[in-house]
């Protein structure tokens, strides 16, 4: 097989440039390790920035969103047990986020490839990626016993943190940047009515974290902030719900409706980044090539910026003959991505409970806080990297 593009990984971001690309006439293929229905049951979170929502537009791919998704102006605060809402979309000149779930986002992208008929290989064992050093980069995997190889002339690594694209670059071609924070998220999915349904809400509290946010007017998704070591099975449903509440301030605690979860998961939280994002012709893309906490709601979103960054490097390359957006991706891509680590480790380590914390620690937290909420200037800057920074933000 031959395409000018292959595509490792059938993520979000895997689907959104193949969309990218199939709309400016650029051939692709997308080569995915699991299968659609494994892809599909991924519960991860879906708070979309406008750049994210406009390229899904931009595909063809909004209708859906437009109608379903919800349409946040403001976020509120919660500390030293009241609650503070920052009018995001006042402080940036009316930008807003739109909670839409990333399956149903990753849904929409795979009925659209579908309905374009455009190639997808799930389930493929044993994906290498070779010759990107060279000029004539290809993919091998196996299917139903049989070995398979494309050639192409790019390949996009969208395969994810644990994928074989950025594990298949020598070591001494990457550095890699991480920190690992010492708690994690308990995340339930349940179908009850948002605490609040016009914004997301962040608690500090001397307990830890919480957030509580939206999915729909029907469903909710919380969070707790829990020790490394916990096990989803010492949770029962009573004890989150009980938890959840404590962080709170008292009247949002009171307007909390429980019910059954649907899904429970603990996730670890970490900072991550590998330099460069491009290896002669094979890009790193998404969650290849960089993790952030999901406090400040960024990762989709960055994941989103890099294939936007990456389509117009394709596209400027086979219709106007020009390597320049190549050359300049990596680049391009890091400013964007050290902006964003830089404001969810900020996020992160202003609202969670750290084991030097407590007393001293609360203290000083609550004061930022404060400082936070009642300066124009700060809650402007808040606003801005929430609803994200512009894709040419800083550009020389």
């Amino acid at each position: 097989m031959r395409t000018q593009v292959a595509i490792i990984g059938a993520g979000p971001s895997g689907l959104l440039l193949g969309q990218l690309l199939h709309k400016a006439g650029i051939d692709n293929i997308i080569v995915e390790r699991q299968s659609g229905e494994y892809v599909l049951g991924r519960i991860r979170a879906g708070i979309l920035e406008q750049i994210t929502t406009d390229l899904l537009r931009e595909v063809g791919v909004g209708q859906r969103l437009d109608a379903e998704g919800t349409v946040h102006h403001s976020i509120e605060l919660v500390f030293a047990g009241t609650r503070h809402a920052i009018d995001v979309h006042g402080l940036t000149n009316g930008k807003v986020v739109t909670a839409y779930g990333q399956t149903e986002l990753t849904r929409d992208l795979m009925e659209a490839r579908s309905a374009a008929a455009l190639p997808t290989v799930y389930e493929a064992a044993n994906v290498e990626v070779l010759g990107y050093d060279g000029n004539n980069p290809k993919v091998r995997y196996q299917k139903d016993g049989q070995t398979h190889e494309i050639e192409c002339d790019f390949i996009a690594g969208c395969d994810g943190f644990h994928g074989v694209c950025r594990a298949s670059v020598p070591k001494g071609a990457i550095t890699e940047f991480e920190k690992v924070y010492p708690f994690g998220w308990l995340g339930v999915l349940a179908d009850v009515p948002p605490v609040s349904p016009h914004a997301i809400v962040y608690a500090n509290s001397e307990r830890g974290f919480a957030l509580c946010s939206m999915r729909s007017p029907t469903r909710s998704r919380y969070y707790v902030q829990c020790p490394l070591d916990d096990k989803v099975e010492d949770w029962s449903d009573q004890r989150f719900w009980d938890e959840l509440r404590l962080r709170l301030d008292p009247e949002m605690a009171s307007r909390v409706i429980t019910g059954p979860t649907i899904e429970k998961s603990i996730a670890p939280l970490r900072s991550f980044v590998a330099e460069p994002m491009r290896f002669g012709r094979m890009f790193l893309a998404g969650d290849a090539a960089h993790i952030v906490p999901p406090t400040g709601a960024k990762g989709l979103n960055l994941a989103a910026s890099d294939v936007k960054y990456l389509s117009g490097a394709f596209i400027e390359y086979y219709q106007e003959k020009s390597s320049a957006g190549i050359d300049t991706y990596s680049e391009r891509c890091l400013r964007r991505v050290w902006k964003a680590e830089r404001f969810s480790w900020w996020l992160t380590s202003l609202m969670h409970r750290f084991p030097d914390t407590a007393g001293f620690g609360q203290k000083i937290q609550e004061a930022e806080l404060d400082y936070v909420v009642n300066s124009e200037s700060m809650s402007r800057s808040l606003a801005e990297n929430y609803v994200g920074l512009p894709l040419n933000f800083g550009a020389r």
